[in-house]
């Protein structure tokens, strides 16, 4: 596991930035943490670690924000999905298939469905606003 402090938005996105560089085509990256804690903040630091120069905006109500590049990303945000119906007709599954990067927002709504080398970002309020605890571990370890 990884731990990284972060004590202000932009300091998340750099940080998101680096952690970029080291992931590859086919991985899923399952972001958790409350309302605020700077998810969306993380994905777009990611997306532009990866020189990519999409508009990152959660895609609460769109669920899936399509970013393009190289590697293709899709940001995902399950925040509305509660069952594996719910899932399903996001056609969730089939962007899984693709040598893509799928970042999920609200991921613990469907940890279950998740693959087996997901790499999960657990963001959670550090001792100020601003401050945020990073933790990145692959399944299997604790967070």
């Amino acid at each position: 596991m990884q731990t990284l402090f972060s004590y202000s938005p932009n300091q998340t996105e750099r940080l998101a930035g680096a952690f970029a560089l080291g992931v590859s085509g086919g991985t899923v990256v399952a972001l958790t943490g409350d309302l605020g804690m700077g998810k969306t903040t993380f994905v777009r630091g990611f997306v532009r670690g990866l020189g990519n120069a999409a508009s990152v905006s959660s895609p609460t109500f769109a669920i899936v924000n399509d970013y393009g590049g190289k590697p293709h990303l899709y940001h995902f945000d399950m925040y509305r999905v509660k069952t594996i119906e719910d899932l399903q007709s996001t056609g969730f599954f089939d962007y899984m298939n693709e040598e893509s990067i799928l970042l999920i927002e609200w991921s613990e709504n469907i940890r279950d469905a998740l693959p087996e080398n997901t790499v999960y970002v657990d963001i959670s309020r550090g001792m100020s606003d601003n401050a945020r605890i990073i933790r990145i571990h692959k399944a299997g370890e604790s967070a």
